[in-house]
């Protein structure tokens, strides 16, 4: 199974792509993409989709995986990177892939066996799950490996509950 992670922004989105087979995961690739900060939201979210469109057709993913935005005190942001969430989810199902949604406790959990960690413990569990010989940069693009990670994980926790094994 190969997975599409993302982590939505409207300046910057992390993606990261993984393949996943039984107990193995292994790094394809992962990259940012970057708006331009002063363009209009329209423009911005426009070229996303089609970025996200392209690496999609591209890498051939199986599923992608998207990180829902953190709601704390600045409901603005998080309205606004819910915008690029949704750009994702439409890049996904325009392409028929099937789209998961997790929010940063599940990443956290997923990829880092804590679902408070630290966003430095993360990027750390995400370099050596994939034997990487260095934390992966930009940061967006870590975080995205670690949204893959967790798909991962959750996939493997619902066949062990559904007593299906790895199946996926």
């Amino acid at each position: 199974m190969r997975i599409l992670g993302i982590d939505p922004g409207t300046i910057t989105v992390g993606y990261g792509i993984i393949d996943s087979e039984e107990d193995n995961i292994s790094f394809v690739c992962c990259n940012v993409l970057k708006c331009k900060q002063r363009s209009p939201l329209g423009e911005r979210l426009c070229y996303i989709y089609d970025e996200l469109c392209s690496i999609i057709e591209n890498y051939r993913p199986d599923v992608v995986a998207v990180e829902q935005p953190f709601v704390d005190k600045n409901i603005r942001s998080a309205l606004v990177i819910g915008k690029a969430q949704a750009i994702a989810i439409l890049a996904a199902g325009k392409h028929h892939l099937p789209c998961y949604e997790y929010s940063p406790a599940q990443i956290k959990q997923g990829a880092a066996n804590y679902g408070a960690s630290s966003k430095e413990q993360v990027q750390q569990m995400v370099k050596l799950q994939l034997n990487l010989a260095e934390i992966p940069e930009p940061n967006d693009a870590a975080d995205a490996l670690a949204v893959a990670i967790c798909h991962v994980r959750a996939v493997h926790l619902n066949n062990i509950i559904n007593g299906q094994g790895e199946k996926q």
